[in-house]
Formats: structure tokens, sequence, C-alpha cells
């Protein structure tokens, strides 16, 4: 599917999840600090915003550093399965939304334009969090454990959402909350409404910034083609 002059609506939209629909980044602290505690050690807000849209490997890479622990292939799976855990824990309790978020999703549906969930984290946690979002909400997700490493900001998970919807990437607009999803969304061609949660955005020939989901129009999506032309 290619976008043509009249088309008023993108061919889908590709939603981030972590800070972008949910407030999770915070519990994703809460775990990231119980662990380096539990090794004794401390992370660092830097090291801790750096890890904001990333993959479970970079960030335990991270967090060993900061920790002070080698980062062998073993302690990274090993600090992996104790943070799932923990953030298990923490997701079961049920997941706060984003301002607008619930309606966005709505909307989006109400409106028949495909959708996609496009996280970095791994599908047993996406899983848990699809309780709170509805798996009914979207029409596949892509999780950050199946794109064979190639992750944010690599442009794989936004190709890979816009090849399973049969769309051209260029058509859809992708929602994302962090430096590196938007970085793997404008990789992959998309249009990008980047509304900051944790970590501040910067304005960009290919983005468009807002405040909160509940400031954006999915009515009136394509006129952001448009303007971006």
């Amino acid at each position: 599917m290619t976008r043509d002059a009249g088309q008023t609506s993108p061919a889908a939209v590709l939603f981030d999840m972590d800070g972008t629909l949910v407030d999770s980044e915070k519990l994703w602290t809460i775990a990231l600090d119980d662990y380096a505690r539990h090794r004794g050690g401390a992370l660092t807000d830097a090291t801790r915003e750096a890890m904001v849209g990333s993959n479970m490997t970079r960030s335990m890479r991270m967090l060993l550093a900061d920790a002070g622990i080698p980062d062998t292939d073993a302690e990274v799976d090993a600090a992996a399965q104790w943070v799932t855990a923990r953030m298990e824990e923490l997701f079961e309790r049920g997941l706060p939304w984003r301002p607008g978020a619930q309606e966005a999703l709505r909307e989006a549906r109400e409106l028949g334009i495909p959708t996609a969930l496009v996280t970095s984290t791994i599908r047993s946690l996406t899983e848990l969090a699809l309780e709170t979002l509805g798996r009914g909400s979207f029409d596949l997700t892509v999780c950050g454990d199946e794109v064979d490493g190639k992750n944010k900001p690599d442009p794989e998970p936004y190709l890979k959402a816009a090849r399973l919807l049969g769309v051209d990437p260029a058509d859809c607009v992708a929602i994302e909350d962090s430096p590196t999803g938007v970085a793997s969304a404008e990789a992959a061609g998309c249009l990008v409404i980047a509304i900051p949660c944790e970590v501040p955005l910067q304005p960009g020939p290919h983005r468009v910034l807002r405040d909160s989901l509940a400031d954006v129009d999915f009515a009136a999506l394509g006129e952001l083609f448009v303007r971006a032309a």
C-alpha cells in the first residue's frame, strides 16, 4: 500500500509502549535500581536516561557496567532474568496509562486505521502489558526479542511491523517517547509524533512534537504528511 494524493489518513499507526502508552518507564527504574542494589552497586541517572527506549540486552550491559560487574554473556543473561522477574511482579499490579493513550487507541480503531504495537520490551512482559492495553487494540505486536537483535534505534522493529501489515513505512505514523525510539522510526522512514516522557526530545524534519497523546487529532493525521512534504 502506498500513499496517494487524496489519502487523508496514514496507512497505519505504529505505537511504542513504555512511556508512550503506559507510564512504565518508572517501573523499569524501580526494577533496575533494585538489581543494582542487589549486586552491591547503584544505577546512575545518566545511565538510566541512556537506557530509555533501549532493549533488554543493551540495558543489562549498561546496568552491569554501573555496578562494576563484567558484562559477560552469562552475567547479562542472569541480570535479564532477575530484572524480568521483578518487572513481572510490577506489571501484574497494573500499568498506569499515559495521558490520552486510552482515547488514542480507541479513536484509531474507530477510524479504521491499522495499528501495531512496536516495543523494545520482550514478549513475556508485553503479554502482561496487553492485559492493560487490550489485545484488540492492535492488529499485531512486534517485541524486542523478535527482531533478531536489530533493536531500536535500528529501523528493523518498525520495518517489520510495516511488512507484517503490508504497508509502506513511509505512509505510517509512529508514536514514540524516547530519542532511541524516534531514531528507529525515522530510520524506517516513518513520520514520527514525538511525545517526551522521561527524556527531552528535540525538533526534527520528520517528527512532530506534542505534549501528550491527548493533543493528537487522529482524524487529521493525513495533514501531517502534507506539512512534512
